[in-house]
This record gives structure tokens, C-alpha cells and sequence, in this order.
């Protein structure tokens, strides 16, 4: 019996362990240097496969990323507006390449599917898998 419980402890740590190293491998989204694209970069390579397989099967049709225009408290926007652009695969990370240039002081809010996980050790442990995928979103300022 003792070694049971042992192996339990041994099973669950193990499994915290690899929750906690999913949750920091999360892909990383942010602007470029010039801050003329978002980049989203850390992207696993199980992710990264799909992405590239996705992409060169129809690179016109593919919308890996949502972008959009958040109104700051100060503005008269009361709507989030949709920011058109494409989507470039550079070699391990994935650009958003605007049709018209980020404006300065601006916020913009955006969604990701890429390298989302619908259900690991620790949701499964913990009991918060949901029934449908959530984004990744980060808010980024110009």
C-alpha cells in the first residue's frame, strides 16, 4: 500500500511539473522592432508543423491572427475596430503584416489560436478543461 501512495505522489508531481512547463512555453506576441508588424515568436514545433502546413495549402485564406483596434478611455471609439493585413510565415515565428501602419499611442488587442492547448495534466487535474478553445490575447501599445 505504502508503495501505491508513493507512486500516486510521484505521478501527480510529475504531472504539476508539466503543467507548469506548458504554461510558460506559451508563444510569445509582440510588435516587431520597427513596430510595422506583430511577431508572434516561441512557437513548439508541434504548433509550428500545423501553421506551416496550413499555410502553404492556401497561404491567402489562412488568418492565424486577429488584430484589433481598442478604443483608449480618452477616445471617442466606442467600437473595437477590425485591422486588415496578412499573415507571413518567417521562418520559426509568424508575422501580421497590417494593410495600413499601427498608429502611435494606440492599443491594439490581439487573438491567437496558434500553440493553444484544449486540455494538459493540469487542467485535467484541476478540473478546468472547458468545452471549447480559448485564444491567446495580448494587448499590445503602440
Amino acid at each position: 500500500m505504502f508503495k501505491s501512495v508513493k507512486c500516486l505522489i510521484y505521478v501527480v508531481i510529475a504531472l504539476n511539473l508539466g503543467s507548469c512547463s506548458n504554461n510558460s512555453n506559451a508563444p510569445v506576441i509582440k510588435f516587431s522592432a520597427d513596430s510595422s508588424s506583430i511577431v508572434i515568436k516561441n512557437i513548439d514545433e508541434a504548433s509550428l508543423f500545423q501553421v506551416r502546413n496550413a499555410y502553404h495549402t492556401n497561404p491567402d485564406s489562412v488568418n492565424f491572427i486577429s488584430v484589433l483596434l481598442t478604443p483608449n478611455e480618452t477616445d471617442s471609439l466606442q467600437n473595437e475596430e477590425y485591422i486588415a493585413g496578412h499573415t507571413k510565415l518567417q521562418g520559426d515565428s509568424v508575422l501580421f503584416v497590417p494593410e495600413e501602419p499601427f498608429l502611435a499611442g494606440k492599443s491594439y488587442l490581439v487573438e491567437s489560436y496558434i500553440g493553444v492547448k484544449f486540455a494538459d495534466g493540469g487542467k485535467l487535474l484541476k478540473g478546468t478543461i472547458k468545452h471549447n478553445l480559448e485564444p491567446q490575447q495580448q494587448v499590445l501599445k503602440r
